[in-house]
């Protein structure tokens, strides 16, 4: 594997914990400290909610660059209230819905239904856009921004066509009949895009145009593409991630 080296690295927020609550602690890197709620990540900045006079709340934005550390308290759930573009609430997958349960009534209308147990929660996701260069930019690989947490579901998709070069053209589903002998990932197409999650990892994971997955372990999502030598590369792929909220341990 290429070294993996990210200045941004201690930059990245612990976007996986990013349940709404009113006791976010926000610590900027000029001292300074804001208590709110987090309720959205768009365009590199955060917009938090904040408390006002007689009960009412206003809003602040923070550029992520500007912030040391984030602490949100997940003793509440929930979906966020005025959440931007950015934030999403996706349903659940039809097979992590509950089963009804069967009506154990006689036929008589006095009966009483048979208990059931509680519907379980639709799981809440954000979402975060980036692009992704194809070039040897930072060693040819694009921190997302985001650290995700293992078990924690991903959803991620990604448009657009970026120049290899002598290889051609290639979409993030990479070119199947192009030789690349040193690529990352040997059985997956040439230019396609792949990730890893944490620095100093070597399981790398075929993304293509759509995938969605668990995450197996902690740590900083990063993105690339699948090809040795991205020198003469130009272009980037357009990403959207969708994460699952909350705490998944």
């Amino acid at each position: 594997m290429k070294k993996i080296s990210y200045p941004l690295a201690a930059l990245t927020l612990v976007l996986a914990l990013v349940v709404p609550s009113l006791a976010d602690t926000i610590r900027l890197k000029d001292g300074s400290v804001i208590h709110g709620q987090v309720i959205g990540f768009k365009d590199g900045q955060f917009t938090i909610l904040v408390g006002g006079t007689k009960g009412r709340k206003g809003r602040t934005t923070v550029y992520a660059e500007d912030v040391e550390s984030i602490e949100f308290d997940s003793t509440t759930g929930g979906n966020p209230t005025g959440t931007d573009d950015s934030t999403a609430r996706m349903p659940a997958d039809p097979a992590s819905r509950p089963s009804p349960t069967p009506d154990s009534s006689d036929g008589n209308s006095n009966s009483e239904p048979a208990s059931s147990a509680p519907a379980a929660a639709t799981p809440t996701f954000f979402t975060i856009k980036v692009s992704v260069r194809a070039d040897n930019t930072n060693n040819g690989w694009t921190n997302s921004g985001l650290v995700v947490r293992r078990g924690q579901r991903l959803r991620i998709n990604a448009t657009g066509r970026v120049d290899l070069g002598k290889k051609g053209f290639s979409t993030p589903n990479g070119l199947p009949n192009v030789s690349d002998p040193d690529r990352l990932m040997r059985t997956e197409p040439t230019g396609a895009l792949i990730g890893v999650i944490g620095d100093d990892n070597d399981e790398f994971i075929f993304v293509g145009g759509r995938r969605e997955f668990v995450a197996q372990r902690d740590g900083v999502l990063f993105l690339g593409v699948n090809e040795a030598d991205l020198s003469d590369n130009r272009g980037a792929y357009e990403i959207v991630i969708e994460a699952e909220a909350g705490n998944p341990r």
